[in-house]
């Protein structure tokens, strides 16, 4: 049995690339509710990831929601081409500064996409206040992104519990997701769930877990399934 609104995104940044199309298809067989893309430029990150060639090709081996963040430096550039490839939500980051914020929201509506907003460790949860209501995803990073497999930051979690005071003192509570990314695991997703997250985006505990996709995805099942969840999370 599934715990009641808890989401989990399988992170394709831990899957095997030589396999992608198998990773996706094993996850999703598994019980994996979204599947997260992180689409990075080297340039905002580190690293480079994900572009829409690729999210297209996702697309069309899967049904489920393709859940996209954005570390981008630009992505303006990048989001009518995966609007287009056909990813369910674009997230972009509070860090980019409230103007772009607010037109690339803009943008990612005209595109008919969902539109989230993510912030790093260190920006406080309060840069995503002003856009909640054009928004129905708030991520909340626990790691410093840029590369998988790092160590969850509990530090983090107070934000989650000051954002979902804001929403509940807007009345927003049953619209917005709160998602956590980075380090994930067993022991640290019932930590996020327990603050209020209610979807939880995992990579290497489902696609390295020692037992398979299948058993990483149920463990994680298992262990927030314990956990009670006092706000109901968006349907």
């Amino acid at each position: 049995m599934n715990a009641p609104g808890i989401r989990i995104a399988a992170s394709l940044l831990s899957a095997d690339f030589a396999h992608l199309a198998d990773s996706v298809r094993r996850a999703e067989r598994a019980g994996a509710d979204w599947m997260h893309l992180d689409v990075m430029d080297g340039r905002f990150v580190p690293n480079l990831t994900f572009g829409p060639v690729v999210a297209e090709a996702i697309r069309r081996i899967t049904r489920l929601p393709l859940d996209t963040q954005l570390m981008v430096q630009n992505p303006e550039v990048i989001i009518p081409a995966l609007a287009k490839a056909g990813v369910t939500r674009l997230t972009i980051h509070a860090e980019l500064g409230p103007r772009r914020v607010s037109a690339l929201l803009r943008l990612i509506h005209q595109h008919g996409c969902r539109a989230g907003i993510a912030v790093n460790p260190a920006t406080p949860v309060a840069r995503t206040y002003p856009w909640l209501d054009r928004v129905d995803l708030v991520l909340v990073m626990s790691v410093v992104p840029g590369f998988g497999g790092q160590k969850f930051m509990p530090g983090v979690l107070p934000k989650v519990r000051a954002l979902r005071s804001e929403m509940e003192r807007r009345g927003l509570s049953r619209k917005i997701h709160v998602e956590m990314d980075g380090g994930i695991t067993r022991d640290t997703a019932p930590l996020a769930v327990k603050s209020g997250v209610n979807v939880i985006v995992a990579g290497s505990a489902v696609f390295h877990h020692p037992g398979g996709i299948s058993r990483g995805i149920a463990a994680l099942r298992k262990v927030v399934t314990r956990v009670a969840y006092s706000v109901r999370p968006p349907g």
